[in-house]
C-alpha cells in the first residue's frame, strides 16, 4: 500500500459531475503536478479549491479538487478528489493524466480495502459500505447505515469481550488456585456466564434471518403444471406484462424474473416452467430447473388450476414442498371447482383468479403473515445480514456449546478453555481482526470501481 492510486467514483456517462479519486501518500503532489491553480502542497487539509486540470499548460477541465490530509480521511491517507464536468471524454483525460504522473488505477473496493487495512472500519463496516450502495429499499438502507455507524460490530465485540472475561477468569484459577478443586471451582464460576452467551448468540442468529431478507429479499419461485396460471401471476404481482401468456402448454420454457417491494421488502419472483412429463428436450430441460429452484427457493407459490382434478404430479411436488415455506394459489376460482384438495393436509390455501386480479391481496397478506413482516424490528437494527458473518458466528455458538457440554460432563477445565477460544476466534474473524488474505482479496473484489 505504498503506492498512490486512483479511479473515478461515479457512474461513467452524461452528468453535471464527475469525481475521480485519488489515495496514497503522493496524491496531493501528483494531483498538483496537473492543477493550475492554488499550489495544493500548501493548501489547508479539508479544503476544496478552484482552478483547471492541464496538459502541458493546456486547459482539460475547470474542476473544484477537495485536499484531505491523513489520518484523518476515509482510507487514513492523503486524500484527494477531482470534481469536474461529467463526461466520458473529460473523466477519461483527467484520470489518464493520473496516471502518466504517477498513479496506479485503482483495483475494485481498493479505497474500501485501505480503509480497513489502515484500521479506520473494520470488516462488517467495510461490508456495510457496499450494501449501502446495492440497498434497494428504505429498510436494507438503513440497516446498512447502521452497520456502518459501528453498531453491529459494537455487539460482536461485547460477545467477544464477555469471552476475553471468562478465560481469563479460567487463567487466574488455575495460575493462583485457592482451592484444591480447580476445576470444580472455574466450571461453577464461568457455566451461567457461557450460558447466558448462548442465549444471546441463538438471539442473534434468529434476527439474522430478517436481516438477511431485510438485504437480500424473499426468493419466490412460482411453480405449477402448464397452463395453470403462473405467469399470469407473475405478470399480476409485478404489474407488468413481463412473461408471455397463452393457451399453449409449455410456453414457459425458462425462468421469467420479476421484483416487487412489499412492506419496504423485495420478493424476488421467478416464474418456472410448467412441471410435466414431455420428450421435448428445451421443455424438460425448463423443467428440471424449475425442480432445482424450488429447493434453493425462500419461498414457493404452488398454483393449481380450480377448474382441473389434482394430478400424480402435483401430489408429489406437494409432498416435495410440505417441509419449506408454501402457498397454494387455486387459481381460476372464477371457473366450476373441479379440484378436489379438502382431504389433503394443506395450509396457506388462496383462492385467485388472474383474470379479474381477485385475492391477489390476500396472497400478499399471507406472505405478510408467513414472514411477519410487519413485526420485523426496525427500531433495533442490529443484523447479521450477509453469509460469512452468520456463518462465523454460527461456529463461534457451535465452539461455545462445546465448551458447555465438556463442562457438564466433567471435562478437564484446559479443554473447555480451547473451546472458548475458538469461539473467540471466530468473533475476531467476523470483525476481521484475524483474517485470511484471499477471503479479503475476494470481498473486496466485488466491490465498485474507485469505492
Amino acid at each position: 500500500m505504498n503506492d498512490t492510486i486512483a479511479a473515478i467514483s461515479t457512474a461513467m456517462g452524461v452528468g453535471a459531475i464527475s469525481i475521480i479519486r485519488v489515495s496514497g501518500n503522493k496524491s496531493i503532489e501528483i494531483v498538483n503536478n496537473i492543477f493550475k491553480g492554488k499550489n495544493l502542497n500548501n493548501v489547508d487539509t479539508h479544503t476544496i479549491n478552484y482552478g483547471h486540470i492541464v496538459d502541458n499548460n493546456k486547459i482539460v477541465d475547470e474542476v473544484l479538487v477537495s485536499v484531505m490530509r491523513a489520518p484523518k480521511t476515509f482510507t487514513m491517507e492523503d486524500v484527494v478528489e477531482i470534481n469536474c464536468h461529467g463526461g466520458i471524454a473529460t473523466t477519461n483525460k483527467i484520470l489518464e493524466l493520473l496516471l502518466i504522473n504517477g498513479c496506479r488505477l485503482a483495483s475494485p473496493g481498493e479505497f474500501t480495502k485501505r480503509a480497513f487495512l489502515n484500521g479506520r472500519i473494520d470488516l462488517l463496516e467495510a461490508e456495510a459500505v457496499m450494501d449501502i450502495i446495492k440497498s434497494k429499499t428504505d429498510k436494507s438502507l438503513n440497516m446498512a447505515i447502521n452497520q456502518l455507524s459501528g453498531s453491529v460490530s459494537k455487539m460482536i465485540n461485547e460477545l467477544k469481550n464477555d469471552e476475553l472475561k471468562i478465560l481469563s477468569n479460567i487463567e487466574v484459577n488455575i495460575d493462583f488456585p485457592e482451592y484444591e478443586d480447580i476445576e470444580v471451582l472455574t466450571n461453577e464460576k464461568i457455566l451461567p456466564d457461557i450460558k447466558l452467551l448462548i442465549e444471546k448468540m441463538q438471539k442473534i442468529i434468529k434476527k439474522s434471518k430478517d436481516g438477511k431478507i431485510i438485504k437480500d429479499g424473499i426468493n419466490t419461485v412460482i411453480v405449477g403444471k402448464p397452463n395453470v396460471g403462473k405467469s399470469s401471476l407473475l405478470n399480476v404481482l409485478i404489474e407488468e406484462e413481463k412473461a408471455i401468456v397463452t393457451d399453449i402448454e409449455g410456453t414457459t420454457r425458462d425462468i421469467v424474473e420479476g421484483k416487487i417491494v412489499l412492506d419496504g421488502l423485495i420478493l424476488n419472483i421467478i416464474d418456472t416452467a410448467g412441471i410435466r412429463e414431455t420428450e421435448n428436450l428445451v421443455e424438460k430441460i425448463g423443467v428440471n430447473k424449475s425442480i432445482e429452484l424450488i429447493d434453493k427457493a425462500d419461498l414457493i407459490i404452488f398454483v393449481l388450476n380450480n377448474n382441473d382434478k389434482l394430478t400424480n404430479e402435483e401430489k408429489e411436488l406437494l409432498e416435495k414442498i410440505k417441509n419449506k415455506n408454501y402457498i397454494i394459489a387455486v387459481n381460476k376460482c372464477d371457473l366450476s371447482n373441479n379440484l378436489n384438495i379438502n382431504n389433503l393436509n394443506l395450509k396457506n390455501i388462496i383462492y385467485i383468479s388472474t383474470l379479474n386480479n381477485s385475492g391477489i391481496d390476500e396472497l400478499k397478506n399471507k406472505i405478510k403473515e408467513i414472514y411477519n413482516l410487519e413485526k420485523i424490528e426496525l427500531n433495533d437494527m442490529n443484523y447479521l445480514s450477509n453469509a460469512r458473518s452468520i456463518s462465523l458466528l454460527k461456529e463461534s455458538l457451535d465452539s461455545l456449546e462445546n465448551a458447555l457440554n465438556n463442562i457438564l460432563n466433567n471435562i478437564p477445565i484446559d479443554i473447555v478453555e480451547m473451546d472458548i477460544q475458538e469461539s473467540c476466534q471466530k468473533l475476531t474473524e467476523i470483525l476481521g481482526e484475524n483474517y485470511n488474505e484471499n477471503l479479503i482479496n475476494e470481498l473486496f473484489s466485488n466491490f465498485c470501481l474507485g469505492k
